[in-house]
C-alpha cells in the first residue's frame, strides 16, 4: 500500500483542513491544522476516519471588507505561524523579539557541528537571552534532546521563568530542596536526568561526589553554565568549591558530542591560567594555543564572543557596512550614572560610636598582639576575627552587637591554612553571596575576662541603634528622601543580614506614607526572595504616587533582574572588592531599564579608618579604569587582599601604638598600594588588548542584517503585533483604555465583543475577563504577571485573537463582526491604475541534515504580491511596492454593487496568475535553500543533503483591488 498523500499536501478530516507531515505512514497520517502549531498535531487513521484531499477554497466576491482587511489578515496569519521556513526553526515560537546583536552567538552556534561557546558579553546586554536562543534552536532542530542549566540556587527560579515564558521550555528545578520530591517519582534504577529532559541544576548541589557521577552519566546533550568564571580552577590555591565545580565541568566537557555554552560577564579574573582553563572547557586546544598568532585568534573567534555596551548601543548602522537604514538598531541602556562625591555621601561617627570603635580596635589589637606568642594558627585566627569585628562595626550597631556575641568560626580551624580558608572570603567579597552573609563572626573569647569585655562592647553597640546615634543611618534617610522626591525606586545594598533587617526596621514610616519598605536577605529561599520583591512591586504599584524601597544583602547582587522595578542603587556598606559594586548596580543598570539615568549613591565613613581608604584605593580606582576602558577590570585577588590587610593592620597598629595617619604614609604601606596600582594597570592593559584582539569578527554586521531582514519578512516585527491587537479589538468593539504612564500599555474590556471572540479568549483569560468583571491588561514587555497579556506574537491571548480573526475571515458564514476579510475593493490616491494585492500562503517541504540524520519538515510562509492591470496582462510590482499598499488609505467609498462586480471579474481571471505564483514559490525555495546554507556555511557536513521544495499549488488567502480615486473604477 502506498502513501496517498505526500508531505505538505492538504487534507480534510474531522471537519477542518490539515497539512500532512513527513512522519505520516500509509495507515496513519500525522497532521497539523492548517495554520496551526505543533501543539495541535494529531494522528488520523484513514481506515477508520473520513480523510479526503482538499484544495484551498478561493475567496468570495460577495464577502468584501474595508481597506484594513488585508493588513489584519496578513498579521493574523503571521502571528499564527509556529513553523517558519527559514533557517531559524525556533524564532516563530518564542515570546521575545531578540535584538539584532543577540543573533550573533546564535549564528556562531549554527556553524558548528557540536556547539561550544563562551558568551562573555557585558552585564545587562542579555546573555541569558542569547543562551536561550541557542538552546531553543538546537531543541527545535532536533540537534539536542535535553537541556541542563547549571547555576547558583539563587538564580534557578529566574532561569526557570525565563526559559518558560520566553522560550517555551519547561524545566524542572534540581536543588537540594527539591531533589527528594523528584526522586520519589522515579522508577527503579531510573535517573531523574533521564525522567526530566530539561533541568535547572544547582551547581553547588550537583558538584558533590555523591551526585556528580549520576549527573555526568545521564547528563543531557546540551548544557548551559551560568557564571562560568566561578567554575574554573587557576592553581593549587583555588578554593575547594571552585575545584569541585571545575572537576564537574571538566567531566561534562569530555563528551565531544555534548553542546556546551559557558556564560559569564567576567571571563578573565586577572589569572591567565583560570582564563585558559575556561577556554579549555570549550575546546581543549584553546588551553595552550598561542592567542597572539593568526591561528590562535581565528580558532578563538569561532568559540568566543565578548562585547561591551558601546559595541551594541548602535548596531547595523551604515558605519558598520549595512546599507539599509531601516535595520539600524539602537539599544537603550541607561546613559549615565550619578556617583555622589565625598561631601554628599560621607558621614562621621557620633562621639559614642567613635568611642566604641576605638575600644573595639584596642581589644582586637591586643588579641592579635597576644597571639604572636601562641603560634601561627592563633595569629591567623585572631587576624580574621579582628577583620570580622571591624567590618561589622562600620556596617551597623546591630551587626556589631550580634558579631560581638558570636564565637569566631576561624577559631575551630586546626591550622593556620585552614583559618585562612575560613577567613579569606571576608576581604575578597567574592564567594557565594548566601554563604558570605553568615561568615563574618567575632573575635572569639577564650577567657572569662575576654568574654566579659566582648559582652560589654556588644551591650554598648546595642544602645547606638537609630538615627540619633547612628549617623550613617541618618545620612541614608536624607539620600533616600531625595531619591524618592525625584521619583526613583532605590535598592539599598548591605553587607550583613542584621544590618539589612535593622535598616528596614528603622526606615519604615520615615520616608512618607506612600513609601513601602521591604528587606530581602539570605534568610529567605530564592523563591521567597522573588516573591517578596513581586509583593513589594505590586503593593507599591497600586498607587501611581507610591514609591518602593528594597533593602537587600548581596544575595541579590548577582544574576537577578530588577530593572523593571528599581532604578537607583545605594551602597550602604562598601564592598572590599569593587567588582561587587558593579554586580549590585548591574541588577538595575541593564537592558530594559526605562530610566536614562540610573542613580548610584555610595555611603562611606569619613573617619572610621576603613571606608575612606577602601574608597580611595579600590573603588575610585576601579571606576576610573572602567571609565577609561568602558569595561570592568577585576582587582587581582592577591593585591586586593594585600591592600585590605594593610588597612586593617594600620588600624590595629594605630590602636596599639597610638600612632595616627602618618603611619599610613610609611614605606611598607605605600609599597603595597604601588603594587596594587601596578598590578591593576597591567590587568587593565591585558583586558584592553584582549578586547581588541578578540573582538567579535567571525560574524559581520552585514551578515546579521541579512538574517534580520529575512526574519522580519516572515514573522514581522513586535510593533506589528501591537498594531494588530489594537486594530482587531477596536474593530470587534472592545473598549480600550490607555494607561497613564505612557508606556504603550492598555487595558481591554471585551464583554461587548462577539461571542466568537469571547469563546476564543475564555480559556486563556478566564470567565471574569470575558464577562466584563475585569479588563484584560496588555503590556509592551514580555515579562507579565498572571492575568496580563504580553504584546508578543506567542502570548496565548494574542494567539487567541489572531486565531479568531483568521478563522472568521476564512469562514464567510461565521456569525458576528469580522475585522479581516479575504476580499476588498478600495478607492485610493495611492495608485494611478487598478492594482491588485494578493496574500499568498506557501508551504515548503524541507529536508534538513543534522548529526541525528535527515529530518523532514513542513513549513509555511506568507507573502504579498501585487500587479497592475488585469490578471491576464499583469504587470508585477516589487515586494516593496506590494507592502506599501497595506498602508494605502481609502479616499472615497466604493458602491457595494460595483465593488462586487469588480472583484468577481478579477477572481474569474485569477487562474491566469497561477504560473507566476508557482514560479515565485520556486524562487522562494531557492532563497530559503541559500539562506539555510549561508547560516550553516562553515560545515559541509551540516548542509550536505539540504533540500527545500515548494508545495503546489499555493494558497491564495486574500485578494484586494485598489482603484484610482480620481475615477473610482478601471477597465477590466
Amino acid at each position: 500500500m502506498t502513501l496517498t498523500y505526500s508531505a505538505g499536501s492538504l487534507v480534510t478530516a474531522r471537519g477542518r483542513e490539515w497539512v500532512v507531515l513527513p512522519e505520516s505512514a500509509p495507515d496513519m497520517l500525522v497532521l497539523r491544522p492548517l495554520g496551526g502549531s505543533d501543539d495541535d498535531i494529531a494522528a488520523v487513521f484513514p481506515a477508520f476516519e473520513d480523510v479526503r484531499g482538499a484544495e484551498f477554497a478561493p475567496p468570495s466576491a460577495a464577502d468584501l471588507g474595508d481597506h484594513r482587511a488585508a493588513g489584519l489578515l496578513r498579521s493574523a496569519l503571521r502571528i499564527g505561524f509556529r513553523s517558519g521556513a527559514g533557517p531559524f526553526r525556533s524564532l516563530a515560537g518564542i515570546a521575545v523579539e531578540p535584538r539584532a546583536y543577540q543573533l550573533v552567538p546564535l549564528l556562531m552556534a549554527l556553524r558548528q557541528n557540536t556547539v561550544r561557546l563562551l558568551i562573555s558579553d557585558d552585564v545587562g546586554i542579555g546573555k541569558t537571552v542569547e543562551a536561550g536562543l541557542i538552546a531553543s534552536e538546537l531543541l527545535a532542530q532536533g540537534e539536542a534532546k535535553g537541556l541542563a542549566v547549571l547555576c547558583s540556587p539563587a538564580l534557578a527560579e529566574q532561569w526557570q521563568e525565563e526559559l518558560r515564558t520566553k522560550f517555551g521550555i519547561d524545566a524542572e528545578l534540581v536543588l537540594a530542596s527539591t531533589v527528594s520530591r523528584l526522586e520519589r517519582g522515579l522508577d527503579l534504577g531510573q535517573s531523574l536526568f533521564d525522567k526530566y529532559p530539561h533541568v535547572i541544576v544547582s551547581t553547588d548541589f550537583i558538584k558533590s561526589t555523591r551526585h556528580r557521577d549520576d549527573f555526568v552519566k545521564h547528563c543531557p546533550d546540551l548544557v548551559i553554565v551560568d557564571e562560568a568564571h566561578t567554575c574554573v580552577a587557576a592553581d593549587d590555591t583555588t578554593s575547594a568549591q571552585n575545584q569541585l565545580r571545575y572537576e564537574l565541568l571538566r567531566r561534562v566537557a569530555e563528551d565531544t558530542e555534548r553542546h556546551l555554552l559557558l556564560v559569564t560577564a567576567t571571563p578573565h579574573s586577572g589569572k591567565e591560567s583560570a582564563f585558559r582553563n575556561l577556554l579549555g572547557l570549550v575546546k581543549p586546544e584553546l588551553a595552550d594555543v598561542d592567542l597572539d598568532s593568526d591561528r590562535g585568534r581565528k580558532l578563538l573567534a569561532q568559540h568566543f564572543v565578548q562585547r561591551k555596551r558601546a559595541d551594541v548601543r548602535q548596531y547595523l548602522t551604515t558605519e558598520q557596512g549595512v546599507d539599509d537604514d531601516s535595520l539600524a538598531e539602537r539599544t537603550a541602556f541607561p546613559s549615565d550614572r550619578l556617583f555622589m562625591d565625598e561631601k554628599k555621601s560621607s558621614y562621621a561617627l557620633s562621639p559614642a560610636y567613635r568611642a566604641l570603635l576605638d575600644d573595639a580596635i584596642a581589644y582586637a589589637s591586643e588579641r592579635v598582639e597576644a597571639a604572636d606568642s601562641q603560634g601561627k594558627r592563633e595569629v591567623r585566627i585572631a587576624w580574621w576575627s579582628a577583620i570580622a569585628l571591624l567590618r561589622s562595626l562600620v556596617s551597623s550597631p546591630r551587626a556589631a552587637s550580634q558579631t560581638l556575641r558570636t564565637r569566631s568560626a576561624a577559631a575551630a580551624a586546626a591550622s593556620a591554612e585552614e583559618a585562612d580558608r575560613f577567613g579569606a572570603p571576608l576581604t575578597r567579597d567574592s564567594a557565594d553571596s548566601d554563604s558570605l552573609e553568615g561568615m563574618d563572626v567575632a573575635p572569639g573569647a577564650e577567657t572569662d575576662d575576654a568574654g566579659a569585655r566582648l559582652a560589654e562592647l556588644a551591650d554598648r553597640a546595642a544602645t547606638l541603634e537609630g538615627p540619633d546615634s547612628d549617623l550613617k543611618l541618618k545620612a541614608l534617610v536624607k539620600h533616600l528622601k531625595a531619591l524618592l522626591a525625584d521619583g526613583y525606586h532605590p535598592i539599598v545594598f548591605c553587607r550583613y543580614i542584621p544590618t539589612a533587617e535593622y535598616v528596614a526596621e528603622h526606615l519604615t514610616g520615615k520616608l512618607g506614607k506612600k513609601t513601602v519598605v521591604r528587606a530581602v536577605t539570605g534568610t529567605l529561599s530564592p523563591q521567597q526572595r522573588i516573591e517578596r520583591i513581586e509583593e513589594l512591586a505590586e503593593e507599591a504599584g497600586q498607587d501611581a504616587a507610591a514609591r518602593r524601597v528594597l533593602i537587600a544583602t548581596d544575595c541579590l547582587s548577582e544574576g537577578v533582574n530588577l530593572q523593571h522595578h528599581f532604578d537607583a542603587v545605594v551602597h550602604y556598606d562598601l564592598a572590599w572588592n569593587p567588582t561587587r559594586h558593579d554586580q549590585r548596580e548591574g541588577r538595575v543598570d541593564r537592558y530594559g531599564q526605562q530610566r536614562d539615568e540610573v542613580r548610584v549613591i555610595t555611603l562611606y565613613g569619613s573617619d572610621n579608618g576603613i571606608d575612606g581608604k577602601v574608597l580611595d584605593v579600590l573603588i575610585k580606582k576601579h571606576r576610573q579604569i572602567k571609565k577609561d576602558l568602558g569595561i570592568s577590570v577585576s582587582v587581582p585577588d592577591e593585591t586586593c587582599s594585600g591592600v585590605t590587610d594593610a588597612i586593617v593592620e594600620w588600624l590595629l597598629l594605630r590602636g596599639r601604638e597610638g600612632q595616627q595617619e602618618a603611619l599610613f604614609d610609611s614605606g611598607v604601606y605605600q609599597q603595597t598600594f604601588a603594587d596594587l596600582e601596578l598590578d591593576w594597570k597591567s590587568a587593565a592593559e591585558r583586558e584592553k588588548k584582549t578586547m581588541a584582539k578578540f573582538a567579535q569578527r567571525s560574524i559581520h554586521p552585514e551578515e546579521v542584517a541579512r538574517e534580520v531582514q529575512s526574519i522580519r519578512e516572515t514573522l514581522g516585527r513586535a510593533d506589528e503585533v501591537n498594531s494588530f491587537v489594537r486594530s482587531s479589538l477596536s474593530a470587534l468593539e472592545a473598549h480600550l483604555v490607555e494607561t497613564d504612564d505612557r508606556s504603550g500599555d492598555f487595558t481591554a474590556e471585551v464583554s461587548g465583543t462577539s461571542a466568537g471572540l469571547r469563546d476564543a479568549l475564555a480559556p486563556v483569560v478566564g470567565a471574569a475577563a470575558v464577562e466584563g468583571a475585569r479588563p484584560i491588561p496588555f503590556r509592551t514587555t514580555s515579562a507579565v504577571a498572571r492575568g496580563e497579556a504580553a504584546l508578543v506574537r506567542t502570548d496565548p491571548v494574542v494567539g487567541a485573537i489572531a486565531a479568531h480573526v483568521l478563522n472568521s475571515a476564512l469562514d464567510s458564514q461565521a456569525d458576528g463582526r469580522r475585522p479581516a476579510r479575504r476580499c476588498g475593493v478600495v478607492s485610493t490616491r495611492a495608485v494611478e491604475t487598478r492594482t491588485t494585492l494578493l496574500l499568498v500562503r506557501y508551504r515548503f517541504h524541507l529536508t534538513l541534515p543534522s548529526r541525528q540524520g535527515e529530518r523532514q519538515l513542513v513549513a509555511e510562509d506568507a507573502r504579498l504580491l501585487a500587479f497592475q492591470g488585469s490578471p491576464k496582462n499583469a504587470v508585477w510590482l516589487s515586494e516593496e511596492q506590494a507592502h506599501d499598499l497595506l498602508t494605502a488609505q481609502a479616499a472615497d467609498s466604493v458602491d457595494p454593487g460595483h465593488g462586487e462586480d469588480t472583484m468577481t471579474r478579477v477572481l474569474d481571471q485569477l487562474p491566469a496568475v497561477t504560473d507566476h505564483l508557482e514560479q515565485y514559490g520556486d524562487t522562494l525555495s531557492a532563497e530559503l535553500h541559500e539562506s539555510h546554507r549561508r547560516v550553516r556555511r562553515a560545515s559541509d557536513e551540516i548542509v550536505r543533503g539540504l533540500r527545500v521544495t515548494a508545495q503546489k499549488p499555493a494558497d491564495v488567502l486574500g485578494v484586494y483591488v485598489y482603484l484610482p480615486a480620481a475615477s473610482g473604477e478601471a477597465a477590466v
